[in-house]
């Protein structure tokens, strides 16, 4: 992926502005130091994957509506997830929970390829029509389940999902490659965790180094609430 370089025309820009302070004064302070990753947030045009009610929201550190249930995840929280994962140029990545499209817009700008999947119809060509025009090509987003089935891709190097599920997935854990990383929000309200998994053979490692909040995933199995 290219990403656009500033200029110095670029300096009375409001968007730019705008998106350099978001960097500065929400990304940064949430331990979001990789440079390159603070680059891409400067250049990724986070207004172009906004709904047009909430443009007004774009650079704001809130969850945006995307409408159908589903939200854009805070700035802040999106850039701690790239920055967290170690990513290289060569991974492929499956995205779970694709929204509008900006969090798979930051993963192509620091792999290979990325497959969103979006379970709600309109929301994936919203998402696909956004990275079309922001012109990031080797990202694509499709409607589909990702708690069900595999795609002819798999296995893939990062695994991520946008959102929480009670636990990890074992079938998304069996889609990565030796060496894969996978992330997701993992328990239930008020307590969840971002969680990361790296598969070593037929091990896992597992780390939960920061709390956040995320919407419910759908169609991922809740823990039996039963008890002896």
């Amino acid at each position: 992926m290219n990403l656009p370089v500033n200029t110095l025309a670029d300096v009375n820009d409001p968007l730019v502005q705008a998106r350099f302070n978001m960097v500065e004064q929400q990304i940064r302070p949430w331990n979001v130091y990789d440079p390159d990753v603070l680059a891409l947030l400067e250049a990724i045009p986070r207004e172009q994957f906004v709904p047009p009610a909430h443009a007004s929201l774009a650079f704001a550190d809130v969850e945006i509506p995307l409408g159908h249930g589903q939200i854009m995840l805070a700035p802040k929280v999106a850039a701690r997830i790239v920055n967290d994962l170690p990513l290289k140029a060569t991974d492929s990545v499956l995205l779970i929970g694709a929204g509008s499209g900006y969090l798979a817009a930051l993963l192509a700008g620091r792999t290979q390829r990325v497959i969103g999947l979006e379970i709600v119809p309109e929301l994936a060509r919203f998402a696909q029509d956004n990275l079309v025009r922001a012109g990031i090509h080797n990202a694509e987003v499709r409607q589909g389940d990702g708690a069900h089935g595999v795609l002819a891709e798999s296995p893939f190097d990062v695994i991520v999902l946008a959102g929480s599920v009670p636990e990890v997935p074992q079938s998304l854990l069996r889609q990565l490659n030796d060496g894969g990383r996978l992330f997701a929000v993992v328990g239930s309200e008020p307590v969840q965790r971002a969680t990361y998994v790296r598969r070593n053979g037929t091990s896992f490692e597992t780390s939960q180094p920061w709390d956040t909040l995320a919407p419910r995933l759908v169609h991922f199995p809740e823990p039996s609430q039963f008890r002896f």
